[in-house]
């Protein structure tokens, strides 16, 4: 099935554009002109025949092809990614940009159920693929180079050889993909249309969200409660989805004789479950050194004996309340790529200059930040919400971080060119480092400094510690829709049941907090997806460390790694570095620069 990969949420008012400057919005007229654009029509029209001809020409002769004959295909399956992903990309940015208007929501639906029609008599090419014995396979990628430039393709189709099922059962299950989505279509509106009062003031969430960073204790404390409030009254239908959707996983894991619920995001992300329960572990027994420690040292900051939610993120006292406008947040950034390599600013300008951004904060938007690869041969879009906070600006540094990544490996071609999640991650969060850095050095008293390694450190945090509880608690509440339906309460129970344990003992839990795991959406589009943002970190990290300690030629080994895309293990792609994310000491480096940094904070109380 083709669509669009959700929009990851990393880290609505109206434009709240109050003294930000000029927030670029999107030109998608490098995809299409409009949604009845002719080369939209031709490209519909082009992919039906295509897939079809496509089934005609080699359904039940794949295995009979020689090497050139073998390559034809593959490039000519290639084409109708390209396309097909060229179409759903319109049409998924389209809507991003406006949930809640009928229309978009209309149009995408219909390309989606155009394109999974079109696509289905495609199905057969995987499964006959994975027939394949493997030595013929080698020997026709032996015979030629630019087919064997594929193999990483089809290492990791045919990773899912144990667990497929017979052709028609396939071809049905692909067909009823639309019906799957409707539910995350469902959650998706439902988010958007909530509605928030705050202090006399109507809100959408991303604006709410946004108030538990305020420097107002009451004004956190009133966005806090109003988020409970409104996630209380719509908790049946978030809890109904969450329900359905770990049921239709649990009946699909069943029926391919998936050993775990994770065993599906292990294969995509072509990881090894060791690794990730290496990471989860050596996450977890960190609590005490890392979240635990640095909460009840921001509670003395706050002047507090106990935390509760609504200070989690707050400000730290000596923070001047700082909004940094747009085009100072584009020159930030830029500063910091151009620093670490012109060519990095180079590939990151075009994204300011020629509507590759939609920055603003609007009615109806989806929430969150993101950014969308398209396809190899157009260009990423970055969507942000951006409201001028000093965090916002390090939003900008890591979505620009993919968009520079996916713009580099979409040489690789189209089935080559997306990274495994675990991977995905690097050079987003690199780039916030960079740009992290780069504010650090230009930081001129002891207390900008304390402010911006908190925020760091807190950044880390909700990337490393939150995103395994969030982990946690998917296992957790997958492992237990086994045994039936699971009511609100039930769900609540699980989420309370890793929040302690990963905030630390400083906390106090208000009523209401335990509804907090209803906005989120990776549990819905990408189960198991939040993994990713703790393996990147940690790889991050432990790959800055080797940039510290010899700077020499690592620009030119960090962008190879880019450049390849999906076509290496990362393995292979960490090897050049001296790193090895299979070795249990690697995760400890990755994490001991967070500590390191709570060591330092924790020597300026002195």
């Amino acid at each position: 099935m083709f669509h669009l990969p959700f929009p990851v949420r990393d880290a609505n008012a109206g434009s709240g554009a109050k003294g930000l400057g000029d927030l670029p919005e999107w030109d998608l007229s490098d995809l299409y002109t409009s949604e009845d654009a002719p080369e939209l029509k031709r490209d519909l029209d082009w992919l039906e025949q295509a897939c079809a001809s496509f089934a005609t020409d080699y359904e039940g002769k794949l295995a009979a092809l020689d090497a050139a004959g073998f390559l034809d295909c593959v490039m000519r399956n290639e084409r109708i990614s390209t396309i097909a992903g060229r179409i759903m990309s319109f049409a998924g940015l389209r809507y991003y940009q406006l949930t809640i208007d009928g229309d978009r929501a209309k149009f995408m639906s219909d390309m989606q159920e155009k394109i999974t029609k079109f696509t289905t008599p495609l199905v057969f090419f995987t499964l006959e693929l994975n027939r394949i014995e493997d030595a013929h396979l080698a020997d026709l990628l032996a015979q030629n180079a630019d087919l064997a430039r594929y193999k990483p393709v089809f290492d990791r189709i045919r990773a899912m050889k144990p667990y497929q099922l017979s052709d028609e059962m396939e071809k049905f299950l692909h067909d009823l993909g639309v019906v799957g989505d409707a539910w995350e279509k469902l959650f998706d509106e439902t988010i958007a249309g909530l509605e928030f009062e705050v202090d006399g003031e109507d809100l959408g969430i991303e604006g709410t969200l946004n108030l538990l960073t305020e420097q107002d204790r009451a004004t956190r404390e009133s966005a806090a409660r109003e988020l409970a409030e409104v996630f209380g009254k719509n908790v049946k239908t978030f809890a109904r989805v969450h329900n359905t959707q770990a049921k239709e996983k649990e009946i699909l894991d069943r029926w391919r004789g998936m050993p775990t619920a994770q065993t599906g995001r292990h294969l995509s992300n072509d990881v090894e479950p060791e690794v990730v329960e290496a990471l989860r572990n050596a996450v977890v027994s960190a609590y005490p050194k890392l979240s635990h420690r640095y909460y009840a040292l921001k509670a003395k900051w706050l002047g507090l004996d106990r935390m509760q939610v609504w200070d989690r993120n707050a400000p730290l006292p000596m923070e001047t309340t700082k909004i940094v406008d747009w085009p100072s947040a584009e020159g930030i950034v830029m500063e910091a790529y151009g620093a670490f390599d012109p060519r990095m600013a180079e590939i990151a300008e075009p994204f300011f200059t020629k509507g590759w951004i939609d920055a603003g904060v609007k009615p109806g938007k989806a929430p969150g930040a993101f950014a969308h690869p398209t396809v190899t041969e157009v260009h990423p879009y970055v969507m942000l919400n951006y409201l001028g906070k000093p965090r916002d600006v390090m939003t900008l540094a890591h979505e620009l971080g993919h968009g520079v990544h996916q713009v580099l490996a979409a040489g690789q071609g189209e089935m080559l060119s997306s990274t495994p999640l675990t991977l995905a991650e690097t050079a987003s969060v690199f780039g916030e480092m960079l740009t992290f850095r780069k504010m650090l050095e230009k930081a001129t008293t002891q207390a900008e400094r304390k402010v911006l390694l908190a925020g760091k450190v807190e950044d880390m945090i909700n990337t490393v510690v939150r995103q395994i509880a969030f982990y946690d608690f998917e296992c957790k509440l997958h492992a237990a829709r086994r045994n039936g339906e699971l009511t609100p309460e039930d769900i609540n129970d699980l989420w309370m049941s890793v929040q302690a344990e990963s905030l630390g003992p400083v906390f106090d839990f208000m009523d209401g907090y335990e509804t907090f795991w209803a906005y989120i959406p990776h549990f819905i589009h990408s189960p198991f997806y939040v993994y990713a943002y703790a393996f990147g970190d940690g790889l991050v990290n432990a790959l800055y460390a080797v940039f510290e300690e010899n700077p020499d030629g690592f620009q030119e080994k960090y962008f190879d790694m880019l450049k390849a895309g999906g076509s290496k293990h990362h393995k292979e792609l960490l090897a050049p570095f001296g790193l090895d994310a299979t070795d249990p000491r690697f995760w400890d480096k990755g994490l001991s620069m967070i500590s390191g940094m709570i060591d330092e904070l924790e020597a300026m109380e002195g």
